[in-house]
Protein backbone atom coordinates (compact mmCIF):
# COMPACT_ATOMS: atom_id res chain seq x y z
CA UNK A 1 0.00 0.00 0.00
CA UNK A 2 1.26 3.45 -0.86
CA UNK A 3 2.00 5.75 2.20
CA UNK A 4 1.72 8.86 0.05
CA UNK A 5 -2.19 7.69 -0.66
CA UNK A 6 -2.88 6.10 3.38
CA UNK A 7 -5.45 8.27 5.04
CA UNK A 8 -4.59 10.57 7.80
CA UNK A 9 -5.55 13.71 9.77
CA UNK A 10 -5.25 17.08 10.27
CA UNK A 11 -6.54 17.37 13.88
CA UNK A 12 -9.98 16.57 13.57
CA UNK A 13 -10.15 16.79 10.05
CA UNK A 14 -9.99 13.46 7.87
CA UNK A 15 -7.75 13.29 4.55
CA UNK A 16 -7.87 10.79 1.93
CA UNK A 17 -4.36 10.33 1.14
CA UNK A 18 -1.07 13.37 1.80
CA UNK A 19 -1.09 15.37 -0.94
CA UNK A 20 -1.54 19.32 -0.46
CA UNK A 21 -2.49 21.56 -2.85
CA UNK A 22 0.18 24.39 -1.98
CA UNK A 23 -1.80 27.97 -1.89
CA UNK A 24 -1.04 29.84 -4.77
CA UNK A 25 -1.21 33.67 -5.24
CA UNK A 26 -3.43 34.19 -8.83
CA UNK A 27 -2.95 38.07 -8.73
CA UNK A 28 -6.73 38.09 -10.39
CA UNK A 29 -8.99 39.69 -7.69
CA UNK A 30 -11.07 42.65 -7.78
CA UNK A 31 -10.87 44.63 -4.68
CA UNK A 32 -9.74 42.04 -3.13
CA UNK A 33 -13.13 40.00 -4.81
CA UNK A 34 -12.75 36.45 -5.90
CA UNK A 35 -13.41 36.63 -10.21
CA UNK A 36 -14.51 33.85 -12.79
CA UNK A 37 -10.32 32.91 -13.07
CA UNK A 38 -10.48 31.56 -9.34
CA UNK A 39 -13.97 29.86 -9.92
CA UNK A 40 -12.35 27.93 -13.48
CA UNK A 41 -8.44 27.65 -11.18
CA UNK A 42 -10.17 26.40 -8.00
CA UNK A 43 -12.58 24.29 -9.75
CA UNK A 44 -10.39 22.53 -11.94
CA UNK A 45 -7.90 21.29 -9.19
CA UNK A 46 -10.44 20.29 -6.99
CA UNK A 47 -10.80 17.56 -9.43
CA UNK A 48 -7.12 16.82 -9.20
CA UNK A 49 -7.50 13.60 -6.54
CA UNK A 50 -5.61 15.80 -4.01
CA UNK A 51 -6.65 15.34 -0.30
CA UNK A 52 -6.76 19.14 0.67
CA UNK A 53 -6.95 22.45 -1.49
CA UNK A 54 -5.63 25.62 0.08
CA UNK A 55 -7.07 28.86 -1.31
CA UNK A 56 -4.03 31.54 -2.26
CA UNK A 57 -2.46 34.33 0.42
CA UNK A 58 -6.07 35.44 1.75
CA UNK A 59 -5.38 39.55 2.69
CA UNK A 60 -7.49 40.33 6.35
CA UNK A 61 -7.27 43.64 5.46
CA UNK A 62 -7.33 45.77 2.40
CA UNK A 63 -3.89 47.34 2.83
CA UNK A 64 -2.46 43.21 3.23
CA UNK A 65 -2.49 42.91 -0.13
CA UNK A 66 0.51 42.07 -1.69
CA UNK A 67 -1.20 43.52 -4.83
CA UNK A 68 -4.22 45.35 -6.53
CA UNK A 69 -5.11 41.71 -7.99
CA UNK A 70 -5.06 39.61 -4.28
CA UNK A 71 -7.66 37.92 -2.42
CA UNK A 72 -9.36 39.24 0.23
CA UNK A 73 -11.75 38.16 3.45
CA UNK A 74 -12.00 41.35 4.87
CA UNK A 75 -15.92 42.67 4.60
CA UNK A 76 -19.48 41.38 3.43
CA UNK A 77 -18.63 41.71 -0.73
CA UNK A 78 -15.63 40.01 -0.45
CA UNK A 79 -16.82 37.08 1.70
CA UNK A 80 -19.92 36.45 -0.92
CA UNK A 81 -17.75 36.40 -3.82
CA UNK A 82 -15.70 34.14 -2.68
CA UNK A 83 -19.28 32.27 -1.68
CA UNK A 84 -19.92 31.76 -5.21
CA UNK A 85 -16.60 30.69 -5.97
CA UNK A 86 -16.74 27.75 -3.33
CA UNK A 87 -20.01 26.63 -4.69
CA UNK A 88 -19.14 26.05 -7.91
CA UNK A 89 -15.90 23.71 -7.06
CA UNK A 90 -18.15 22.40 -4.25
CA UNK A 91 -20.53 20.56 -7.07
CA UNK A 92 -18.58 18.58 -8.38
CA UNK A 93 -15.90 18.00 -5.67
CA UNK A 94 -15.73 16.62 -2.10
CA UNK A 95 -12.36 17.71 -1.60
CA UNK A 96 -11.84 19.64 2.12
CA UNK A 97 -10.95 23.01 1.25
CA UNK A 98 -8.42 25.17 3.53
CA UNK A 99 -7.93 28.94 3.17
CA UNK A 100 -4.69 30.65 3.89
CA UNK A 101 -5.16 34.04 5.55
CA UNK A 102 -2.32 36.65 5.76
CA UNK A 103 -1.08 40.22 6.08
CA UNK A 104 1.54 41.22 3.32
CA UNK A 105 3.31 43.55 5.68
CA UNK A 106 5.93 46.27 4.11
CA UNK A 107 5.66 43.44 1.17
CA UNK A 108 2.02 45.54 0.41
CA UNK A 109 0.87 47.99 -2.45
CA UNK A 110 3.54 46.16 -5.19
CA UNK A 111 2.94 45.18 -9.01
CA UNK A 112 1.60 41.71 -10.03
CA UNK A 113 4.61 39.33 -10.77
CA UNK A 114 4.16 39.87 -14.71
CA UNK A 115 4.17 43.41 -14.12
CA UNK A 116 7.63 43.28 -12.63
CA UNK A 117 6.72 43.09 -9.04
CA UNK A 118 8.29 46.37 -7.45
CA UNK A 119 6.66 48.91 -4.77
CA UNK A 120 4.09 50.87 -5.64
CA UNK A 121 3.66 54.45 -4.21
CA UNK A 122 1.06 55.87 -2.97
CA UNK A 123 1.68 58.64 -5.43
CA UNK A 124 0.97 56.44 -8.47
CA UNK A 125 -1.65 54.12 -7.12
CA UNK A 126 -0.50 51.83 -4.25
CA UNK A 127 -0.90 52.72 -0.84
CA UNK A 128 1.23 52.85 2.20
CA UNK A 129 2.66 49.18 3.46
CA UNK A 130 2.74 48.47 7.38
CA UNK A 131 5.80 46.58 9.46
CA UNK A 132 7.03 46.00 12.21
CA UNK A 133 9.62 48.53 11.84
CA UNK A 134 10.58 51.11 9.58
CA UNK A 135 12.41 48.99 7.18
CA UNK A 136 12.10 49.09 3.51
CA UNK A 137 12.21 45.32 1.40
CA UNK A 138 14.81 46.53 -0.64
CA UNK A 139 17.22 49.29 -1.07
CA UNK A 140 16.29 52.43 -2.29
CA UNK A 141 12.67 51.26 -1.48
CA UNK A 142 10.36 53.84 0.56
CA UNK A 143 10.17 52.56 4.07
CA UNK A 144 6.85 51.47 5.64
CA UNK A 145 4.98 52.57 8.84
CA UNK A 146 5.85 50.90 11.66
CA UNK A 147 2.83 50.01 13.10
CA UNK A 148 1.80 51.27 16.66
CA UNK A 149 -0.27 49.68 19.51
CA UNK A 150 -3.71 50.84 17.97
CA UNK A 151 -2.45 48.88 14.36
CA UNK A 152 -1.42 45.86 15.94
CA UNK A 153 -4.78 45.53 17.45
CA UNK A 154 -6.55 46.13 14.65
CA UNK A 155 -4.62 43.67 12.60
CA UNK A 156 -5.27 40.93 15.22
CA UNK A 157 -9.17 41.67 15.23
CA UNK A 158 -9.19 41.56 11.31
CA UNK A 159 -7.77 38.18 11.09
CA UNK A 160 -10.29 37.32 13.82
CA UNK A 161 -12.86 38.72 11.55
CA UNK A 162 -11.59 36.94 8.15
CA UNK A 163 -11.67 33.53 10.31
CA UNK A 164 -14.98 34.08 11.64
CA UNK A 165 -15.58 34.30 7.39
CA UNK A 166 -13.82 31.70 6.59
CA UNK A 167 -16.17 29.37 9.13
CA UNK A 168 -18.77 30.93 7.64
CA UNK A 169 -18.37 29.98 4.14
CA UNK A 170 -17.78 26.67 5.26
CA UNK A 171 -13.98 26.34 5.09
CA UNK A 172 -13.21 22.99 6.43
CA UNK A 173 -9.36 24.50 7.83
CA UNK A 174 -7.26 28.09 7.54
CA UNK A 175 -3.87 28.63 7.45
CA UNK A 176 -1.88 31.53 8.92
CA UNK A 177 0.41 32.70 6.52
CA UNK A 178 3.75 33.51 8.62
CA UNK A 179 6.16 32.82 6.30
CA UNK A 180 7.76 34.56 3.50
CA UNK A 181 8.87 37.98 4.71
CA UNK A 182 4.89 38.94 5.32
CA UNK A 183 3.70 40.65 8.11
CA UNK A 184 3.68 37.70 10.73
CA UNK A 185 7.13 36.34 9.30
CA UNK A 186 8.45 40.56 9.71
CA UNK A 187 7.30 40.37 13.37
CA UNK A 188 9.47 37.03 13.91
CA UNK A 189 12.83 37.55 12.35
CA UNK A 190 14.87 40.05 13.37
CA UNK A 191 16.01 41.49 10.16
CA UNK A 192 12.50 42.88 9.84
CA UNK A 193 11.95 43.64 13.52
CA UNK A 194 13.53 46.09 15.39
CA UNK A 195 11.36 46.77 17.63
CA UNK A 196 11.88 48.14 21.31
CA UNK A 197 8.50 47.80 22.79
CA UNK A 198 6.88 44.95 23.88
CA UNK A 199 6.53 43.55 20.06
CA UNK A 200 10.31 43.16 19.52
CA UNK A 201 14.22 42.64 20.58
CA UNK A 202 14.08 39.26 22.54
CA UNK A 203 12.35 35.69 20.97
CA UNK A 204 9.26 35.91 23.20
CA UNK A 205 8.49 39.26 22.35
CA UNK A 206 9.02 39.37 18.25
CA UNK A 207 7.06 35.55 18.74
CA UNK A 208 3.93 37.58 20.48
CA UNK A 209 1.93 39.41 17.74
CA UNK A 210 1.89 36.33 15.46
CA UNK A 211 1.18 34.16 19.15
CA UNK A 212 -2.13 36.89 19.35
CA UNK A 213 -3.07 36.07 15.89
CA UNK A 214 -3.23 32.86 16.35
CA UNK A 215 -5.12 32.89 19.66
CA UNK A 216 -7.41 35.25 18.08
CA UNK A 217 -8.43 33.03 15.21
CA UNK A 218 -8.47 29.57 17.14
CA UNK A 219 -10.80 31.72 19.67
CA UNK A 220 -13.15 32.51 16.41
CA UNK A 221 -13.71 29.50 15.06
CA UNK A 222 -14.73 26.15 16.49
CA UNK A 223 -12.48 23.36 17.63
CA UNK A 224 -13.79 21.68 14.74
CA UNK A 225 -11.91 23.56 12.23
CA UNK A 226 -8.28 23.19 12.16
CA UNK A 227 -6.26 26.14 12.34
CA UNK A 228 -2.00 25.71 11.10
CA UNK A 229 0.46 27.72 10.26
CA UNK A 230 3.00 28.24 7.87
CA UNK A 231 6.32 29.07 8.72
CA UNK A 232 9.50 30.17 7.32
CA UNK A 233 11.99 27.66 9.23
CA UNK A 234 15.05 29.92 7.97
CA UNK A 235 15.74 33.15 6.69
CA UNK A 236 19.31 31.58 4.96
CA UNK A 237 20.91 34.91 6.22
CA UNK A 238 22.93 34.98 9.09
CA UNK A 239 21.63 36.84 12.42
CA UNK A 240 18.21 36.37 10.89
CA UNK A 241 14.91 33.86 12.02
CA UNK A 242 16.16 29.89 12.13
CA UNK A 243 15.42 26.35 13.30
CA UNK A 244 16.46 26.90 16.85
CA UNK A 245 13.67 29.74 17.13
CA UNK A 246 11.12 28.29 15.02
CA UNK A 247 11.56 25.25 17.43
CA UNK A 248 10.74 27.52 20.01
CA UNK A 249 7.46 29.47 17.91
CA UNK A 250 6.42 25.90 16.82
CA UNK A 251 6.18 24.66 20.44
CA UNK A 252 3.97 28.17 21.94
CA UNK A 253 1.36 27.35 18.74
CA UNK A 254 1.16 23.63 20.12
CA UNK A 255 0.58 24.87 23.39
CA UNK A 256 -2.03 27.04 21.83
CA UNK A 257 -4.09 24.49 19.68
CA UNK A 258 -1.98 23.92 16.86
CA UNK A 259 -3.88 21.88 14.30
CA UNK A 260 -0.60 21.27 11.44
CA UNK A 261 2.69 23.08 10.18
CA UNK A 262 3.38 24.03 7.14
CA UNK A 263 7.25 24.28 6.78
CA UNK A 264 8.61 26.33 4.02
CA UNK A 265 11.85 29.61 4.52
CA UNK A 266 12.88 32.69 2.90
CA UNK A 267 11.63 35.44 2.07
CA UNK A 268 11.97 37.99 4.42
CA UNK A 269 15.74 39.66 3.18
CA UNK A 270 17.41 39.67 -0.82
CA UNK A 271 20.52 38.84 1.25
CA UNK A 272 19.22 35.15 1.64
CA UNK A 273 21.34 32.05 -0.12
CA UNK A 274 19.08 29.69 -0.68
CA UNK A 275 20.26 26.25 -1.24
CA UNK A 276 17.89 24.88 -4.26
CA UNK A 277 17.16 21.76 -5.48
CA UNK A 278 15.09 18.89 -5.32
CA UNK A 279 13.10 18.50 -1.69
CA UNK A 280 15.44 21.35 -0.48
CA UNK A 281 12.94 22.71 2.02
CA UNK A 282 12.17 18.71 3.84
CA UNK A 283 14.78 18.89 5.53
CA UNK A 284 13.52 21.55 8.03
CA UNK A 285 10.30 19.76 7.96
CA UNK A 286 12.01 16.96 9.08
CA UNK A 287 13.75 18.30 12.17
CA UNK A 288 10.85 20.48 12.76
CA UNK A 289 8.85 17.40 12.98
CA UNK A 290 11.17 15.26 14.89
CA UNK A 291 11.83 17.86 17.50
CA UNK A 292 8.11 19.10 18.12
CA UNK A 293 5.55 16.19 16.85
CA UNK A 294 4.00 18.47 14.63
CA UNK A 295 1.82 17.12 12.01
CA UNK A 296 3.58 18.69 9.63
CA UNK A 297 3.29 19.54 5.35
CA UNK A 298 6.75 19.63 3.37
CA UNK A 299 6.85 21.73 0.45
CA UNK A 300 9.38 23.00 -1.95
CA UNK A 301 10.12 21.00 -5.52
CA UNK A 302 8.66 18.02 -4.44
CA UNK A 303 8.26 17.00 -8.46
CA UNK A 304 8.30 13.21 -8.65
CA UNK A 305 5.41 10.10 -6.92
CA UNK A 306 8.96 8.29 -5.99
CA UNK A 307 10.19 11.21 -4.01
CA UNK A 308 6.82 12.36 -2.57
CA UNK A 309 6.21 8.79 -1.71
CA UNK A 310 9.86 8.11 0.00
CA UNK A 311 9.61 11.55 2.61
CA UNK A 312 6.32 10.48 3.73
CA UNK A 313 7.30 6.57 4.08
CA UNK A 314 10.37 7.49 6.12
CA UNK A 315 8.18 10.08 8.28
CA UNK A 316 10.24 13.22 7.12
CA UNK A 317 6.81 14.67 6.65
CA UNK A 318 3.63 14.10 7.12
CA UNK A 319 2.41 15.53 4.01
CA UNK A 320 3.34 16.70 1.11
CA UNK A 321 2.23 19.93 -0.52
CA UNK A 322 3.04 21.07 -4.56
CA UNK A 323 2.42 24.16 -5.90
CA UNK A 324 3.67 25.16 -9.14
CA UNK A 325 3.85 21.54 -10.13
CA UNK A 326 0.39 21.33 -9.37
CA UNK A 327 0.02 24.21 -11.89
CA UNK A 328 2.20 22.49 -14.47
CA UNK A 329 0.24 19.40 -14.54
CA UNK A 330 -3.04 19.44 -12.19
CA UNK A 331 -3.96 15.65 -12.50
CA UNK A 332 -0.31 15.04 -10.87
CA UNK A 333 -2.22 12.72 -7.88
CA UNK A 334 -3.65 10.70 -10.74
CA UNK A 335 -0.12 10.28 -12.36
CA UNK A 336 1.27 9.20 -8.90
CA UNK A 337 -1.77 6.77 -7.69
CA UNK A 338 -0.84 5.01 -11.76
CA UNK A 339 2.87 4.83 -10.86
CA UNK A 340 2.30 3.99 -6.88
CA UNK A 341 -0.45 1.16 -7.58
CA UNK A 342 -2.82 3.31 -5.51
CA UNK A 343 -6.36 4.33 -6.31
CA UNK A 344 -7.58 8.13 -6.29
CA UNK A 345 -11.32 9.98 -6.36
CA UNK A 346 -12.43 10.95 -9.96
CA UNK A 347 -15.56 12.65 -10.67
CA UNK A 348 -17.61 10.35 -13.16
CA UNK A 349 -17.40 12.61 -16.45
CA UNK A 350 -13.41 11.34 -16.45
CA UNK A 351 -14.20 7.67 -15.51
CA UNK A 352 -13.73 6.69 -19.16
CA UNK A 353 -10.29 8.74 -19.42
CA UNK A 354 -8.65 5.50 -17.73
CA UNK A 355 -5.51 4.28 -19.39
CA UNK A 356 -6.11 0.18 -20.31
CA UNK A 357 -4.08 -1.68 -18.23
CA UNK A 358 -4.57 0.43 -15.13
CA UNK A 359 -8.13 -0.90 -13.85
CA UNK A 360 -8.72 -0.07 -9.92
CA UNK A 361 -7.11 3.77 -11.03
CA UNK A 362 -10.19 5.24 -10.46
CA UNK A 363 -11.53 2.41 -7.79
CA UNK A 364 -14.44 0.33 -8.74
CA UNK A 365 -16.11 2.24 -11.29
CA UNK A 366 -19.05 0.97 -14.00
CA UNK A 367 -19.30 2.46 -16.76
CA UNK A 368 -22.20 1.72 -19.42
CA UNK A 369 -22.85 2.39 -22.43
CA UNK A 370 -25.63 1.44 -25.47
Amino acid sequence: MSHLFSPCHLGPLALKNRIVIAPMCQYSAVDGAATDWHAVHLGHLALSGAALLVIEATAVEPAGRITHGCLGLWSDETEAALKRTLQVARAHSRMPIAIQLGHAGRKASSHVPWQGGMLIPPAEGGWQPLAPSALPQLDGEAPPQALDDAGIQRIVAAFADAARRAHRLGLDAIELHAAHGYLLHQFLSPISNVRTDGYGGSLAQRMRLPLQVFEAVRAAVPASMPVGVRISATDWVDGGWDLAQSRVFVEALQARGLGFLHVSSGGVSPRQKIPIGPGYQVGLAEQLKRETGATTIAVGLITEPAQAEAIVAEGRADLVALARGMLFDPRWPWHAAAQLGAQVEVPPQYWRSQPRGMSGLFGDVHIGMR
